[in-house]
């Protein structure tokens, strides 16, 4: 191969590397969500969006390529100087998105460091009229004014902040103790009164069981009460008719009498005893008793050591079972005596009249005992005529050999 035809390939690879070079430079294809600026002989002619496009090579010049999505940059702590003249550490993040590619190319050189820039100083703004506490609390005002100053002041940039969140907010380690230490006190006295209240309804509670426990035991007692007194009414009367159906003479009476004798001196505190007048009476009667049962002397058809006593008296009649009454009918009736008896006092009062006692019932009007003298009265046999006595004048009967 000579020098002419080295040099003719020479020259065809050349041209063939520029027709390359110029295709590249012609054809360009964009991304979705991407913009390519491009300028023309060094002035802005058009912004390209996503698909294919011809570009006129060595003429047109690809100037940015710029991202339509939406960002996130996390800027480093911040501090900042509440009103209360403390320093805080703020970390701020930042959401925007680039709207108009050209105005974010031409109008800023670097919007990404004027956006933090500008949030530092706005941030001082805002916190600096505010204390420690508000700050703390009001994240949501904190935001809501950012957005809007960083929106209004980045609209000429073609870029639209979306939202403006504080991260963090780290107050002074001294700062955080006293705060942990009043959280605690609030902590402690929200528990001290939540024990209080504790107590105060429990008490509440176990008075109002005691209440309701001494009501239901006083209408226990008065219930028993009223089957106590029913029970000994009934007692009382069945005795009263037994003893009225067996017909008692004085002798028996008397008998009783001085069996209670000893039960009623009974007691250390006794110191005066009254003796009654009917004792006299009763002795009397106990020693015509004795009298009888005394042995009379032998005499014709009456058998040595015997004694005449009185034929035995008639069998028990039979008495009728007592039926005790219901104890809420005697308890209501209980309460009805005690109203008309309350009613009548009152009454009395009002009036000006003493009451006067209450007449006593006679043997003849019927009461808890019955009647007495409608009683049948048994029939009991005469006793025989008692022996006379021997005096000294009186003839004596020889003793049997």
């Amino acid at each position: 191969m000579n020098t002419g035809q080295i040099v003719v390939l020479v020259v065809l690879a050349l041209l063939l590397l520029f027709v390359v070079i110029v295709i590249a430079r012609t054809i360009r294809v964009v991304s979705q969500a991407t913009a390519i600026i491009i300028e023309r002989l060094g002035r802005y002619s058009r912004t390209l969006e996503a698909g294919l496009h011809l570009l006129i090579p060595f003429i047109d010049k690809p100037r940015a390529n710029v991202d339509l999505r939406e960002q996130v940059v996390s800027f480093p702590p911040q501090p900042v100087i509440t009103s209360d003249n403390l320093v805080v550490s703020i970390d701020t993040v930042i959401y925007f998105q680039v709207t108009d590619p050209k105005s974010a190319v031409y109008e800023i050189a670097n919007y990404i460091q004027g956006i933090e820039q500008l949030t530092v100083t706005t941030l001082r703004n805002v916190i600096g009229s505010l204390d420690l506490e508000q700050t703390l609390t009001s994240r949501d005002q904190i935001n809501g004014q950012l957005r809007g100053v960083l929106d209004e002041a980045t609209g000429k940039w073609g870029i639209r902040v979306n939202r403006v969140e504080l991260k963090a907010i780290d107050p002074p380690a001294s700062v955080q103790d006293s705060m942990e230490k009043q959280m605690r006190a609030e902590r402690d006295r929200r528990a001290t009164i939540l024990t209080a209240e504790g107590v105060k309804q429990a008490q509440i509670l176990t008075a109002e069981g005691e209440k309701q426990s001494n009501i239901l035991r006083a209408e226990g007692t008065a219930q028993a009460a009223i089957l106590n007194a029913a029970g000994e009414s009934r007692a009382i009367q069945q005795v009263f008719d037994a003893i009225h159906r067996g017909n008692p003479d004085q002798k028996l009476l008397a008998y009783q009498y001085l069996q209670m004798l000893p039960q009623i001196a009974r007691g250390d505190s006794n110191k005066l005893w009254i003796v009654p007048s009917e004792l006299g009476e009763a002795l009397k009667g106990i020693g015509g008793i004795l009298g009888r049962l005394q042995p009379e002397p032998d005499g014709p058809g009456t058998p040595s050591g015997t004694a005449t006593t009185e034929p035995p008296p008639p069998a028990d009649l039979p008495f009728e079972t007592p039926v005790l009454q219901d104890p809420n009918e005697a308890l209501a009736q209980a309460r009805r005596e005690a109203a008309g008896a309350s009613a009548e006092a009152e009454g009395a009062a009002t009036a000006g009249i003493q009451p006067g006692p209450m007449p006593s019932r006679s043997a003849s009007q019927p009461g808890l005992l019955g009647d007495v003298e409608d009683m049948p009265e048994p029939t009991i046999p005469p006793a025989p005529p008692a022996r006379p006595q021997p005096g000294p004048d009186d003839e004596q009967t020889p003793p049997r050999g």
